[in-house]
């Protein structure tokens, strides 16, 4: 998910009474909440960032160490604040041992949410390259966005006034957030059965592969995807829509068998990165002067804006 989400939650965390436990405990769960991106400074790598990010940093080694140096960055944050008499007076006692179990559920916070992309992540890293997807949020998605700020805010604008049980509108939209979620992937999990009983029974195709990619604001549809017979067929799911799956009547050959598409990842590194990151990728091949053209692509992303991200040219030139 993207890092305003994990902030909030991290912020809804604390504020459901967990800031409660000791100083500091708000900063602890928002930074725990983003610290496994502290891979996005891969990006600079382009295209080979692909098979880099939302791994070892997502992992268990990782989630096991970050929290432990989160909270001694804090503990020491704390006592920087008091030699230079700058602490503020208000803040609770920090104690060691709750901030480091906030910033353990802050820090797990993160691929919690990950998970529920299409993007994917590698949970297993640095054990297991394997990739792990949920298929239920759009990356930003506009209702998280909206109930987490707004329990937040009436939660501390309680708070403020010294009302008893200031924390429950935050646990309520943490509550309502985790309903939304289960119903989410529900939908996405009924929708790519249904993409898959249409096909085997309508085009006697069984696909070793079926997607439902969230779209964004509209989270009771769905872009659906599907892989079968070496080809790469489009849908769409809208619960609320009749008929509620339609399915479009072409398909687009993968072509990953081709040798062409083995020649440009032997050739190109960019090409192994994105081949080992993509989940349903095809190739496009055209003739050029002594060889093929190799444009690599994923087709979760055909659709989005900054699909050029998402592609890779390689020309492969004949063999001597």
């Amino acid at each position: 998910m993207d890092n305003f989400t994990h902030s909030l939650a991290g912020w809804a965390l604390g504020q459901a009474g967990l800031k409660r436990l000791t100083g500091l405990a708000v900063p602890t769960l928002i930074i725990g909440a983003n610290l496994p991106d502290i891979d996005a400074v891969l990006s600079v790598l382009g295209t080979q960032s692909l098979a880099l990010r939302r791994g070892v940093t997502h992992g268990p080694i990782a989630l096991l160490v970050l929290p432990i140096l989160l909270t001694v960055a804090m503990v020491w944050f704390d006592r920087w604040q008091v030699r230079r008499r700058k602490r503020p007076r208000n803040r609770l006692p920090v104690r060691p041992g709750a901030l480091l179990l906030l910033a353990y559920i802050g820090t797990l916070s993160h691929p919690a949410l990950d998970y529920l992309n299409n993007y994917g992540i590698r949970l297993l890293e640095p054990f297991a390259p394997r990739w792990f997807y949920g298929d239920t949020l759009f990356i930003v998605d506009a209702v998280l966005w909206t109930i987490l700020p707004l329990g937040i805010w009436l939660s501390r604008k309680w708070e403020a006034a010294g009302r008893p049980g200031w924390g429950r509108p935050a646990q309520a939209v943490l509550v309502l957030a985790l309903l939304y979620i289960a119903g989410n992937y529900a939908l996405s999990a009924h929708a790519e059965a249904q993409v898959a009983q249409r096909l085997e029974a309508e085009r006697g195709i069984t696909p070793d592969l079926v997607v439902a990619n969230a779209v964004p604001v509209l989270f009771w549809q769905r872009a659906m995807l599907w892989r079968g017979d070496a080809m790469i067929g489009r849908g769409a799911y809208d619960a609320l829509g009749t008929p509620a799956l339609t399915l479009q009547p072409g398909s687009t050959a993968t072509n990953m068998a081709s040798p062409w598409v083995a020649r440009a990842a032997a050739q190109n590194a960019d090409a192994r990165a994105f081949l080992f990151w993509a989940r349903m990728p095809y190739a496009r091949l055209t003739d050029i002067s002594g060889g093929k053209r190799v444009v690599l692509r994923d087709a979760r992303f055909d659709s989005s804006p900054i699909a050029d991200r998402f592609t890779v040219t390689v020309d492969v030139k004949d063999n001597p």
